[in-house]
Order: C-alpha cells, then sequence, then structure tokens
C-alpha cells in the first residue's frame, strides 16, 4: 500500500476545521458533522454507513497495515501522532478519528412508532450524565428522545463517547419549546410521568403503558415548576436512609427499566 501524505500541522485546514467540530455546536450543526473518536466509534459509524472521513496516526496506520480488509473502500487522512494527541478530545487516544453525519430525526415518525415510550430531558447539562442516560435508554427500549435547549449538547465529543455507540441507533429531537411539545404530546394521547421529589412512590403496577413520556430534570434543580406541572403523575424513587435524591442518570436509569419491565410483563399477558 502506498503510503499517504502525512499531515503534520496543526495549521492544515483539515486539522483546523476537525478541531472546530471537536469544539463548537455551531460548526457541527452548520456543517451537520460530529466528531467520534476511537475504534469502536469509528467501526459503528463505518457500519452504519455514516462515515464521512478518518484521519489516522502514524502509528495507528502502521498497527493495522497487516489487516488490508481494514482500509477497503476507506478514506483517510494520516497525520502525526503529535497532531492526532492535539486535536483529539480525550487524554489517551486510540489513533484515529472519524467526522460522522449528524442525525435528523422528526417528531412525526417518532410519534409513528406503535405505543412510543419518550424520555424527555429538562436541563441535563453534564456531558457525560447525558450520554450514559442516552445508553441507558437504548437498552431500556426507550423509542425516542426529546432535550430542550439548555441540555448539553448532544453531538459534543463527551456525550458522543459516554453513549457507546449508541448515539447511532436513538432518535433524538432537540426543542426549543419543551412545554409547547409536552402539550402537543398530551393531545395525541401521551401520559406523562415526571421525576419529583414531590412524587408518589413510582412502582404502581401497568402505570407505564401506552404512549408514555417521562420526564427527567437538572441535576441540581429538578425539573421546573412549569414544566413538572405539566405531568399527568408525579413520581419519586422509594429510598431508604437519609437519601433525598439520586444522580441523575441513575434516577432515569431506574425509572426507565421500571417501565420497560411493566411493558414487557403487559406483553406477555396479551400473548397468553
Amino acid at each position: 500500500m502506498k503510503l499517504p501524505t502525512v499531515i503534520s500541522s496543526m495549521n492544515n485546514i483539515q486539522i483546523k476545521n476537525l478541531t472546530l467540530l471537536q469544539k463548537k455546536a455551531k460548526a457541527r450543526k452548520e456543517q451537520g458533522l460530529f466528531v467520534v473518536e476511537g475504534i469502536k466509534m469509528f467501526q459503528e459509524a463505518r457500519e452504519s454507513g455514516l462515515l464521512v472521513k478518518t484521519y489516522m496516526s502514524e502509528s495507528f496506520y502502521q498497527d493495522m497495515l497487516d489487516k488490508p480488509e481494514f482500509f477497503r473502500g476507506l478514506e483517510f487522512e494520516l497525520v502525526t501522532d503529535s497532531v492526532l494527541k492535539q486535536v483529539s478530545d480525550t487524554m489517551t487516544p486510540q489513533g484515529i478519528i472519524g467526522t460522522v453525519k449528524r442525525l435528523e430525526y422528526s417528531v412525526e415518525e417518532m410519534l409513528k412508532v406503535k405505543e412510543p415510550f419518550l424520555l424527555l430531558l429538562e436541563d441535563i447539562r453534564d456531558p457525560g450524565n447525558l450520554g450514559t442516560i442516552i445508553r441507558t435508554a437504548e437498552g431500556a427500549g426507550v423509542t425516542g428522545i426529546i432535550l430542550n435547549k439548555t441540555c448539553a449538547d448532544i453531538l459534543q465529543p463527551k456525550v458522543v463517547r459516554s453513549t457507546m455507540g449508541s448515539i447511532y441507533r436513538v432518535p433524538f429531537y432537540e426543542t426549543d419549546d419543551l412545554i409547547s411539545f409536552i402539550t402537543r404530546l398530551k393531545t395525541h394521547g401521551f401520559k406523562i410521568f415526571a421525576a419529583h421529589l414531590s412524587g408518589h412512590m413510582y412502582d404502581t403496577e401497568g402505570s407505564f403503558l401506552g404512549k408514555c413520556g417521562l420526564l427527567i430534570g437538572n441535576e441540581a434543580q429538578g425539573l421546573s415548576e412549569d414544566v413538572a406541572r405539566l405531568a399527568d403523575n408525579l413520581i419519586r424513587i422509594p429510598m431508604e436512609g437519609q437519601v433525598e435524591s439520586l444522580n441523575a442518570a441513575i434516577a432515569a436509569a431506574i425509572l426507565m427499566y421500571e417501565a420497560a419491565r411493566q411493558r414487557r410483563a403487559a406483553d406477555e399477558i396479551k400473548k397468553e
């Protein structure tokens, strides 16, 4: 295989743009691209057909030369290890970075799903929490995620890494007006549950059936009063000791899996 030209400067126009995509939500939105790092996220992007361009370090390239099938049909740029480390958003880069097409989903698509189960997020600021919530949502069978405009950017590098690939598979939609969105869902027959410290115990069998929306609020402040007021039911997780609340990602996981359990149980009864 003929050795490609090696990019060795951070002033290279492609590297400048890659850095911009790593750091700026506006650039990601305008270009319709986001960035993934590491072999797992790269491979999943490639298999999904969303991969646009690949950048790999010289050492990674050398390590892969005994696997010619890896390069088949792959458009890539070779960069020095130093440049890749500088452009990377991780402390210990694996040597490969890809640009990926920004995924677009419509609300109409989400509403067409039979008995949709939507996760509604208000002001989730921590990228690690948001990524973990998205990953857990896939595992719990959530059919779509709605984020308001003050949530962390869903396509920023740390969020994308934390999803461990779920970002490619879970439909999401960013709304400028969460209150109007929830109101719209209710006109479509959705029952809205909100995680809230003033809520009742959540574990009533058969609660989370049919068209269902689960509201999770900010890590420190919870849900705003205006949003919480729209819920059909305020619910809380039973806790022992002196613990008042849980991390947003953990609380979301518990509630999503309780909903998933109830929905599975109802499906089994239907089959009998």
